[in-house]
């Protein structure tokens, strides 16, 4: 640790600079030098809301600590892709003021990323688009102008892959994003950078979206804690891919919500991101949202489901499904480990790869549509694979899509008769741990070993699309480690509107058998 006139002789100050310059300066090599972390540095949003108001710690060490874990550890994970620590530290001091003056906001002061794809004024937006890295929106998404008035301290975004669509995270502009376990291996995408800087401790609260799991995918793969809201539960004007402007629109399947270190501040977020967007005048978005079911674990019903014959899951990934339903079952719970109300995992499959590339094939180039379209017409009618349902899916006639669209309301219908036994179903959230980088172009040719055995890397979407296309809640939260040291975990998937009951299971599951653990690598 150097003091201010180390500090200050180290960085060659020039009579010439500014004294606010100079400060930043001393400021930025005072951080550069710390090497302890702080006590503050891993706790959640709910445990620094109650340090703050108690005085125990103010907004700006707060932000200060999670800068210099910026500073100090993101040339090796590279998760925060645009940084806006200046405007963070003028909106920390806010908030102590506030503080000062005895105002309670939900997220006052709290230090917090937000994935790049979100319009932050006076930041890119690029969705990793190298024609639009120059592009920089003037105003705020409206979950970002909520989560400021709310008093949430912004100091930076967290890099996503192109066009939001892997699960890795990578772009030209940006770089790619290292998982704090392993730097060889994946974070997640796409808000792989939002989970990466959650489990490296770079604030304690991030905000995602998800249309193929890019909250869940990434939690799991980083140990951390996301929610993927009911589909239209949250406005998402403003999570717009540039240069569109920032229209009130319902990307069908895609939602937008929060990602945190520990199960409660989801709810916390989600709360503060909820409402109608005053540009839908008579939408109805749901404010009143019912209580959870059931306040402890011996009250809920649990379905638990560990694998399926369309797309296996490793045994590291069943073992640890498997310790949870036991531990569940000790604590009370009325767990159950198959049922015939569960809808055909491999029909609903088919179906959501359909929905899905007929939505992401409208922004296409015409010479990529037009050939997936002429491949599609190839197949042969017995081709079921989810490979050829993703082609017939670029395809898909409005006709066609509406006959989905039929079977996409069959399947709600399913899943509310489930939801009379069952409180909630917990499944998995991808086959296997972290994979190592495999940015090779063509992803339906990229491969994935689940127990040795090769399957398609795309077919992944499988699982997370369990609850994206009947639009249930869902919330991913950590259950462990593999022998390697990889992060686990699963996804609660609630009924619909109900994102209460998976969210209160979450935190009464982490309450009685541990949560977030951080990565040895950056736990200083």
């Amino acid at each position: 640790m150097c003091d201010v006139k180390g500090c200050a002789s180290a960085i060659a100050i020039k009579p010439v600079l500014p004294v606010r310059s100079i400060l930043r300066m001393i400021a930025a090599k005072i951080r550069e030098h710390a090497v302890a972390k702080s006590q503050y540095s891993f706790k959640t949003a709910v445990e620094l809301s109650d340090a703050l108001r108690n005085k125990q710690v103010s907004a700006v060490e707060l932000a200060e600590d999670a800068i210099g874990r910026i500073e100090r550890h993101d040339g090796k994970i590279n998760a925060v892709c645009v940084r806006d620590f200046e405007r963070g530290l003028a909106a920390a001091r806010a908030a102590d003021a506030a503080i000062a003056r005895g105002e309670h906001r939900p997220l006052l002061g709290i230090p917090m990323t937000v994935k790049e794809s979100f319009n932050v004024a006076g930041l890119p937006t690029t969705w990793g688009f190298p024609p639009q890295k120059d592009f920089v929106p003037t105003e705020d998404a409206l979950s970002i102008q909520r989560v400021k008035d709310a008093g949430g301290v912004i100091l930076g975004k967290t890099n996503v892959p192109v066009a939001l669509a892997d699960w890795q995270s990578y772009n030209e502009i940006y770089g790619t994003t290292n998982n704090p376990y392993d730097l060889g291996r994946t974070p997640g995408g796409s808000s792989g950078g939002s989970s990466a800087a959650l489990a490296a401790g770079y604030g304690a609260l991030s905000l995602g979206s998800d249309i193929g799991g890019s909250l869940r995918v990434p939690g799991f793969h980083c140990g951390i804690y996301a929610h993927k809201p009911t589909f239209a539960l949250l406005p998402s004007r403003g999570h717009t891919p540039p240069p569109l402007p920032p229209l009130p629109f319902d990307r069908d399947l895609s939602v937008i919500g929060p990602m945190a270190r520990g199960a409660a501040d989801l709810a916390l977020v989600l709360d503060v991101m909820a409402g109608p967007d005053p540009l839908e005048a008579g939408k109805a978005y749901r404010l009143d949202l019912p209580a959870a079911r059931h306040s402890v674990l011996k009250d809920f019903r649990i379905l638990v489901i560990d694998s399926d014959p369309l797309l296996p899951t490793d045994k590291v990934i069943r073992g640890s499904i498997d310790k949870l339903a036991s531990n569940l079952d000790k604590a009370g719970a009325k767990v159950s480990r198959s049922s015939p109300l569960l809808p055909d995992f491999a029909a609903s499959s088919r179906l959501y790869m359909r929905i899905l590339l007929s939505f992401l094939a409208a922004t296409f180039p015409p010479e990529v549509y037009a050939g997936a379209c002429a491949a599609a017409a190839a197949l042969p009618a017995s081709d079921t694979s989810l490979q050829a349902e993703r082609l017939r899916g670029i395809a898909l006639s409005h006709r066609d899509w509406v006959i989905a669209d039929g079977g996409r309301a069959r399947l709600r219908a399913q899943w509310r008769e489930l939801f009379k036994s069952f409180d909630a179903v917990i499944c998995p959230i991808m086959p296997t741990p972290a994979y190592p980088h495999d940015h090779s172009p063509d992803q339906e040719q990229r491969r994935v070993l689940i127990d040795g055995e090769p399957h398609v890397y795309t077919d992944q979407l499988a699982w997370p699309g369990i609850a994206t296309l009947p639009g249930l809640p869902s919330t991913a939260i950590p259950t462990g480690f593999a022998p390697d040291g990889l992060p686990v975990g699963v996804q609660i998937v609630g009924p619909w509107l109900e994102d209460r009951t998976p969210l209160k299971l979450a935190e009464l599951i982490e309450r009685e058998f541990g949560g977030f653990v951080p990565p040895k690598m950056f736990d200083d």
